[in-house]
């Protein structure tokens, strides 16, 4: 591993210019604008994987943005890695917030500055870079390796699944390696070994037949505002415990090594609070913080449509009002049931004097990997040894979907390898990565496919 890990330190700054190259190309997958910048980026790709030494490289059409694919296949006996990403990347609005054009790459105190750094060039480029080093140096790798870089990441992966689905037999691996999360804090190697699921909701209620004039008419008829805010009202009391019978019925809760991992974790509330400029934090009772954020399902109004809402006073009582409302979902639930019981409370719940209308408008599963698995042991080891300290395990109070798709299309435990940092912007304005932390990644993508191959 010497000779891998010199190469990759020997050609460090070679890197960074073709990562800066990769960042440049605007692939913005929501814009039709950026179609053609689509192509180019994923011909980039190919033409990286192929330049690594990965043979057998392809891109497939699909009804969206291509998808880009690549293996190396020639290590009998040993175990298949899956690496995937996105090259794909999210609008860059507001382009004024900018300190620097979004797609110029800057670097400014060791960090690479453009969209994209982070989420998800730069964490997917040290994989390819890493198997580069091994066919330079060895001409060879320990393991069998496929890639798989889509375009649509940033917009649900409407066409992956179903590649999924019918490319079982191509993609078959012992296990999915993704770094598209983040490390718990500047420096410190974390594996995320779990993903909350997602239930997203919206709710209508209708009242009169039109808008009225509120003076004309109010007390005489209900309010959809003033009604939805009674119905949201009812979703979760004073101490966070979401109303809807049976709603918990099949959470798993933390096991023991859990519950001690998130102990060595010292996490600091005061230090949380601070950072999000609220006096106190508050959450389901009787659990932690991290257990809140992690292995907890939690139920959030995202946003409230109604009545008038310009500048000035508009005395109306709206004929209609609505709201979104995501709940996150922990193992066992799934969002076809988590949907139902939300669905029946509301129905319950509601006035006979207003309309109600549900609607279930997508979902995702979550997940958890098990500490003890092969893979998971294998990343826990190679980032340990890249950032020379002990390996933490965390899990992501978001949702990734398509993680679950792996797990289940592929029956491969799915390692969640992040390099970026919460604090890395990304989706925002001056969206950034660290330059360390990209050198140190390509060390543990490398150490990676050495451990696992054991």
């Amino acid at each position: 591993m010497d000779k891998v890990i010199n190469y990759l330190k020997d050609n460090y700054y070679e890197y960074i210019e073709e990562l800066k190259e990769y960042i440049k190309i605007p692939s913005i997958s929501t814009s039709a604008e950026n179609k053609g910048d689509m192509i180019n980026c994923a011909n980039f790709v190919k033409n990286k994987l192929e330049a690594a030494g990965i043979t057998g490289t392809k891109i497939y059409e699909t009804e969206g943005h291509p998808i880009v694919y690549g293996e190396w296949l020639g290590a009998p006996g040993k175990p298949t890695v899956l690496i995937y990403g996105h090259y794909d990347v999210q609008p860059v609005d507001p382009i004024e917030l900018w300190d620097s054009p979004p797609f110029e790459a800057d670097i400014r105190d060791n960090k690479i500055y453009a969209r994209g750094a982070n989420d998800n060039k730069g964490q997917n480029f040290v994989h390819i870079k890493s198997v580069e080093a091994f066919f330079k140096t060895e001409g060879k790798l320990p393991v069998n390796v496929k890639f798989l870089i889509e375009g649509e990441e940033e917009i649900g992966s409407p066409n992956l699944e179903k590649f999924l689905a019918t490319q079982k037999e191509l993609l078959k691996c012992d296990a999915v390696l993704i770094s598209d999360t983040s490390m718990y804090g500047p420096g410190i190697p974390t594996v995320s070994y779990g993903l909350r699921g997602l239930a997203f909701m919206e709710v209508y209620v209708t009242g009169p037949n039109r808008d009225l004039h509120s003076g004309s008419f109010g007390g005489a008829v209900a309010n959809p505002i003033n009604e939805l805010a009674r119905i949201i009202s009812k979703l979760v009391d004073e101490n966070g415990v979401i109303q809807i019978p049976g709603f918990y019925d099949d959470v798993t809760e933390m096991t023991e090594l859990e519950l001690e991992n998130i102990k060595r974790l010292n996490f600091n509330d005061a230090e949380f609070a601070e950072e999000l400029k609220v006096k106190t934090l508050h959450g389901e009772e009787g659990y932690s913080t991290l257990q809140r954020l992690w292995a907890r399902p939690t139920l959030d109004c995202n946003g409230i449509v109604g009545g008038y809402t310009a500048e000035g006073a508009k005395t109306v009582l709206p004929s209609k009002a609505s709201a979104k409302i995501s709940m996150r979902l922990v193992p066992d639930q799934t969002p076809e049931k988590i949907a139902e019981l939300f669905t029946a409370y509301i129905n319950k719940i509601a006035p006979e004097y207003i309309k109600v209308e549900v609607k279930a408008l997508h979902g995702g599963k979550p997940v958890v990997i098990p500490l003890e698995s092969k893979a998971m042991k294998a990343a826990s080891d190679a980032v340990a040894k890249a950032f020379g300290r002990e390996t933490v395990y965390t899990r992501e109070g978001g949702s990734i979907p398509i993680v679950v798709e792996f797990v289940n299309h592929l029956n491969a435990p799915a390692i969640l390898m992040g390099l970026g940092l919460d604090t890395d912007d990304i989706h925002s304005p001056n969206e950034h990565f660290s330059l360390e932390s990209f050198h140190q990644g390509m060390f543990a993508s490398a150490y990676f496919l050495e451990e696992f191959a054991k």
